[in-house]
């Protein structure tokens, strides 16, 4: 289980390595284009049955903490779902992972 750690780390989002790593895909190629966008996501069961969202700026720390030293397989289908959606008005959501073949490892 992997960590999305935002600003001075008073927002960290526990996600699976698999999963951060089609988001950092997205979200980097947002920030180098000088983009600024809201990400959402349902709350963990714990916290309640909201839904969280924050404003991300390349301009606010990001910092993606991977608990495994292997990158793995990149789904190119998914990473275009997940950009459409970061291009949209809603910003970006992380939908569930198509089935589809799955590309070579590396991040």
């Amino acid at each position: 289980m992997g960590k999305l750690v935002y600003s001075d780390g008073s927002l960290q989002l526990d996600i699976d390595d698999r999963v951060l790593a089609h988001l950092q895909i997205v979200i980097v190629a947002k920030l180098r284009r000088d983009e600024g966008f809201v990400m959402s996501w349902k709350d963990e069961p714990g916290i309640g049955q909201g839904r969280s969202s924050v404003w991300l700026h390349r301009a606010v720390p990001l910092y993606f903490k991977f608990d495994s030293a292997d990158a793995p397989a990149i789904n190119r289908q998914w990473v275009e779902i997940l950009t459409v959606s970061a291009n949209s008005a809603a910003g970006l959501r992380l939908v569930e992972e198509p089935v589809d073949s799955v590309e070579g490892a590396g991040v």
